[in-house]
């Protein structure tokens, strides 16, 4: 998913990496294949498996709203995997790293990332330096879209982000007229749109699609359904621990259990 979101395209080279490692270690991958924790269970009693890794990362969080059930509502699992469409008036429930993955995804440009040259305009270089500094006057990076971040707390969005490129994604989607208010809550959402409320005073957002980004929680049901059945598996990466997940601390943290193997 991550890899889909403009800017991080080194994703495609850490899978391509980790793709022909498995190949040149001849690991055996067995894809759309869905593990079972009674038949792991009886591999591992039977000597076939020494130990089990759960690394079954997270699932989107599900925020206490009443009509999550609406057709507007979809979670950024839909949108960033499945491709579910997205319409032209998008509210975005949780500013967090991924609720501003979703916003650049829907109103950034891949190219900008790949090309120089549209790098440069979008950003205002003037690389002949014919003017001051070497500015110009950037590209328009805007959208058909109307976007509206939300979150709950009432503070800046985006203030955990990291410190070296965060400014840079809230930069871009302040120029590409993405609304963000903070101190929301949120009561339901209907064929209106968006209900939500900030310091007490009720407000309705007109929104086509509604995309939760309101955090994720471990996936851990193979885990319990083995730990049920005598089993005690490994548990990594986002199974492990949900909050503040990143790519980084889950490849370390399984490098390090493959060595003390």
């Amino acid at each position: 998913m991550a890899r889909k979101v403009p800017g991080k395209n080194e994703f495609n080279e850490m899978l391509r990496y980790f793709r022909v490692s498995l190949e040149r270690l001849k690991v055996a991958v067995h894809l759309k294949t869905r593990a079972d924790a009674e038949d792991l269970a009886a591999r591992v009693r039977s000597g076939e498996f020494d130990e089990v890794v759960i690394a079954t990362g997270v699932i989107p969080r599900e925020p206490e709203i009443k009509g999550l059930d609406h057709p507007k509502v979809v979670s950024y699992l839909d949108v960033l995997a499945n491709g579910v469409p997205v319409g032209n008036k998008v509210a975005i429930i949780g500013a967090g790293g991924i609720g501003f993955d979703v916003a650049e995804y829907l109103v950034g440009s891949a190219e900008e990332s790949l090309k120089p040259k549209v790098f440069m305009d979008a950003w205002g270089v003037d690389t002949a330096i014919r003017s001051a500094g070497g500015l110009k006057a950037p590209a328009q990076h805007g959208t058909e879209r109307v976007i509206h971040m939300f979150q709950r707390k009432p503070e800046s969005l985006g203030k955990n982000l990291g410190k070296s490129t965060g400014w840079i994604l809230k930069a871009k989607l302040r120029k590409a007229g993405v609304a963000m208010t903070a101190g929301a809550s949120y009561q339901a959402v209907d064929d209106q749109g968006l209900h939500y409320s900030v310091n007490g005073e009720a407000r309705v957002l007109d929104a086509d699609t509604v995309i939760l980004c309101a955090g994720q929680l471990s996936n851990r049901t193979l885990f319990d359904g083995l730990a049920e059945r005598g089993v005690k598996p490994y548990v990594i990466g986002g199974a492990d621990v949900a909050a503040e997940l990143d790519a980084l601390r889950a490849i370390d943290q399984a490098t390090r259990l493959a060595v003390s193997f």
